[in-house]
């Protein structure tokens, strides 16, 4: 999933971004937690998902304060992918989105699991699931497209299967 910010994400709609695999924003973007503010916390993700993806301190400083931040200081704390002028935003999320649907979404799924569910888990366990997706993959006709495709210098065309 792919959340493209335009304007303000604030308590459930920064948690709603939060929730995607990836984040994209334009310049225009505001982002925050102001849930303390009104005596609640986040209630949506918010205080599980932000300190995976900035880190502990950055997130309570975000949390705790209720401070609300701009697209460049998303960018630089690593809440968002990338920052795009607000007229570029949607094209842009809309190539990516393209990129990635032009893979093999075998490939993608397990990648996806890969790193999400690793990324829970010691890094030994990570591994492992790595190895076994690795391995299921490997019988998959996408697999042997995808290899074939790239000796013959061409675009695969993946089924799914």
């Amino acid at each position: 999933m792919i959340a493209a910010i335009n304007g303000f994400a604030l308590g459930g709609g920064c948690e709603l971004a939060l929730a995607c695999h990836m984040r994209f924003a334009s310049e225009n973007a505001k982002l925050g937690l102001p849930e303390v503010g009104l005596g609640i916390i986040p209630g949506y993700g918010g205080t599980q998902r932000l300190p995976r993806i900035v880190g502990l301190g950055l997130a309570l400083e975000l949390i705790t304060t209720g401070n609300m931040i701009d697209a460049q200081e998303a960018l630089r704390i690593g809440l968002v992918n990338r920052v795009f002028p607000q007229a570029e935003l949607i094209p842009a999320c809309e190539k990516i989105a393209q990129t990635i649907l032009s893979k093999g979404a075998l490939a993608i799924g397990y990648a996806l699991d890969a790193a999400i569910r690793g990324i829970e888990t010691d890094l030994t366990q990570g591994l492992e699931r790595e190895a076994g997706h690795f391995g299921l993959l490997a019988a998959t006709h996408d697999m042997h497209e995808g290899l074939k495709a790239f000796l013959e210098k061409r675009k695969p065309n993946f089924t799914g299967a």
